[in-house]
């Protein structure tokens, strides 16, 4: 979906402002809301022109319930996150408002995550984002920049072998608080291609088979299963350029389409040939 972005300088809201139109987006939300609502949660997603508006209730017994998009809530999400500019920063490509009863709300924005969109931006609107809300090289992420130079990001390749068949393990380690997401990340990723049997652990033979035999991409790496297997197992980390670029995501795997999956096959197949 598209709209016309917000007249006037980007940047213009002071601190006082923003808090202002933020509380106004609260109670233009709470007014379309069934009566004995409990918690709901609003996303705006924005890129370019391209946005996305996601509202969902929260029940007393934990259903998730979609909700119809408040009428004129986008309107002043594009406001805002046009209002909060920033010259070195560019401005926010998703914000998460939380209410929760009777008065309770939080908002987190994100300005350097690709958000999980419903559905994928036109090539147009990476190039359009940064022509609206500039950013130094240095404060722009490789997905915007890739998508504004319209260019397909190189798909890199995790090693997990040695030259003597033994996973590498001489890399810094994942500290415990963010095992769980890492390995989460790399096995939710979609598979592109898998065999129907498993591998023998390298570090522990005597255990059955037990390494899946498959690869994953998230449009901008490919690894082997073995690297979630060993990183779980083992505590084995993945070389340090994956996981730097799987905190960059914020732990969140994008959708991947599939053109990009016949590519990563095209390279894995090319690799193994090779």
């Amino acid at each position: 979906m598209s709209q016309p972005g917000p007249q006037g300088q980007p940047g213009s809201l002071d601190e006082g402002a923003q808090q202002q139109l933020i509380q106004e987006i609260g109670r233009t939300i709470v007014r379309s809301l069934p009566p004995g609502w409990q918690e709901v949660t609003v996303e705006y997603r924005a890129l370019g022109e391209h946005h996305e508006l996601v509202a969902r209730l929260l029940a007393p017994n934990g259903t998730v319930i979609p909700l119809a998009a408040p009428p004129g809530v986008a309107e002043l999400f594009a406001e805002l996150r046009h209002g909060m500019y920033q010259a070195d920063r560019g401005t926010w490509v998703s914000a998460l408002y939380r209410l929760q009863r009777p008065g309770s709300y939080t908002v987190d924005f994100n300005g350097d995550y690709q958000p999980n969109w419903h559905t994928a931006p036109p090539a147009a609107a990476f190039a359009a984002e940064l022509a609206r809300y500039p950013r130094p090289a240095e404060s722009t992420p490789e997905w915007l920049a890739a998508g504004a130079g319209g260019t397909e990001p190189v798909l890199r390749t995790a090693e997990v072998f040695d030259d003597n068949g033994r996973p590498i393990t001489e890399r810094p380690e994942i500290s415990p608080a963010e095992r769980d997401r890492v390995v989460e990340y790399l096995e939710r990723a979609p598979i592109v291609l898998a065999a129907r049997s498993y591998d023998t652990d390298r570090l522990d033979p005597n255990r059955s088979p037990a390494v899946p035999m498959t690869f994953h991409t998230d449009g901008s790496w490919i690894w082997p299963g073995a690297v979630g297997y060993y990183l779980r197992q083992h505590g084995v980390a993945p070389e340090a350029d994956l996981v730097a670029h799987i905190r960059s995501r914020g732990f969140q795997v994008p959708e991947v389409d599939e053109q990009t999956r016949e590519k990563a096959v095209a390279v894995i197949t090319g690799e193994r040939r090779g």
